[in-house]
């Protein structure tokens, strides 16, 4: 363990406000697209979708970092990384499906299929893979992946207004459906490139 980078709060700061606005997992990574462009219709789909992905987020982060560090580490396994951490996510996935299933059966009966591939919403591989790679302690990962799902959640939320929008006006025939969709999802994602260098002179 080390190597390992330890951030005092404001270096924390940075980090969860880097994740949420300057390198957004949805729209500056790419990351989670399907889930994005697919349960973006309405409000309350989003908002579901999101909570799941970050309590999933930061379980993940919690499991896989320990056992990167104190288990594949500790015994030369960095390889089987990819392939445990998949194992883990599906694990806690279906900890949260049976959850929304018993306790918000309309939120479970809306979301549909887009629970089940949070499992393989790279978005959540990506940050657990990403925590590790850039040598983050344990708290800076959570934050990280807090920060992660924060922007997961906002991306959602402010593409859900979007596409509210584009639902009342009028659309020409050849860019109705996926086109326009992936049109607006575009201008969203530029717009969110002018957060670059507000993030790292925040507290200059």
């Amino acid at each position: 363990m080390d190597g390992l980078l330890h951030f005092d709060f404001k270096g924390l700061v940075v980090i969860m406000m880097s994740a949420v606005l300057v390198n957004n997992f949805v729209l500056q990574r790419f990351l989670g697209i399907c889930s994005f462009l697919g349960v973006s219709k309405k409000l309350d789909q989003a908002t579901g979708m999101s909570l799941a992905v970050i309590f999933v987020l930061l379980l993940a982060t919690a499991v896989t970092w320990p056992i990167q560090y104190y288990l594949l580490d500790a015994n030369d396994m960095g390889y089987m990384q990819t392939v445990v951490f998949i194992v883990v996510i599906a694990a806690l996935v279906q900890l949260v499906e049976i959850v929304i299933k018993k306790y918000m059966p309309p939120l479970y009966s809306s979301l549909g299929v887009y629970l089940p591939l949070i499992t393989t919403n790279c978005a959540v591989l990506g940050a657990a893979i990403l925590n590790i790679n850039e040598k983050y302690d344990f708290t800076a990962s959570m934050v990280n992946s807090l920060g992660a799902g924060l922007g997961y959640f906002l991306a959602m939320v402010l593409f859900s207004g979007v596409r509210s929008r584009m639902e009342g006006g009028e659309t020409p025939d050849s860019f109705k459906g996926l086109p326009i969709t992936l049109i607006a999802a575009s201008i969203v994602s530029i717009a969110f490139f002018g957060f670059a260098g507000v993030v790292d002179n925040m507290f200059s």
